[in-house]
């Protein structure tokens, strides 16, 4: 049977696709590393990156709100913030005029961790992205931005689908 010929957008579409697969597999592997080397459960991980990324949009999360970004029941987001504000890697706050309401901060010691940890891979990244103009830079972030909005939406929705049955 004759196979229509690929399209170069196609092999390029392709491609794309895997990069971002290895990439999504790597980050994973150095996540696990980290998590690994200080003693945390990858959900404990996932909860500081949660924590970290929030807090640098200037919008640090209440433990509810951690729960719902990680998928966790409120008994299990409890545990995972104990465990991580004994080993120092978060702290409770409470900021609001409110003090019943906790906000979520990443800790210092836990901080100096990560920063150790990472930095050389930042500095591996800073090497990459310097040979990028500002113009490639922005059409790679606008990209990035869609693909994780798809992701996102594809998440919520598989999230709120009831399960297959068996």
């Amino acid at each position: 049977m004759y196979r229509a010929r690929r399209t170069e957008r196609d092999r390029l579409r392709e491609e794309i696709v895997n990069l971002l697969r290895t990439y999504s597999v790597e980050a994973q592997h150095v996540g696990h590393a980290f998590a690994q080397r200080h003693g945390l459960h990858p959900t404990d991980l996932q909860a500081l990156i949660a924590v970290m990324h929030a807090e640098g949009r200037g919008a640090p999360l209440t433990p509810g709100r951690l729960g719902e970004a990680i998928g966790l029941s409120s008994g299990a987001t409890t545990a995972a913030i104990d465990r991580l504000e004994r080993a120092g890697h978060l702290r409770r706050t409470r900021e609001s005029t409110d003090r019943r309401v906790v906000h979520l901060r990443y800790g210092e010691p836990g901080m100096a961790l990560a920063m150790e940890f990472f930095g050389p891979l930042g500095k591996r990244t800073d090497d990459v992205m310097a040979g990028f103009s500002d113009d490639d830079l922005a059409l790679v972030r606008r990209f990035l931005q869609g693909m994780n909005e798809a992701l996102a939406e594809h998440h919520t929705e598989v999230r709120a689908a009831p399960p297959a049955a068996e």
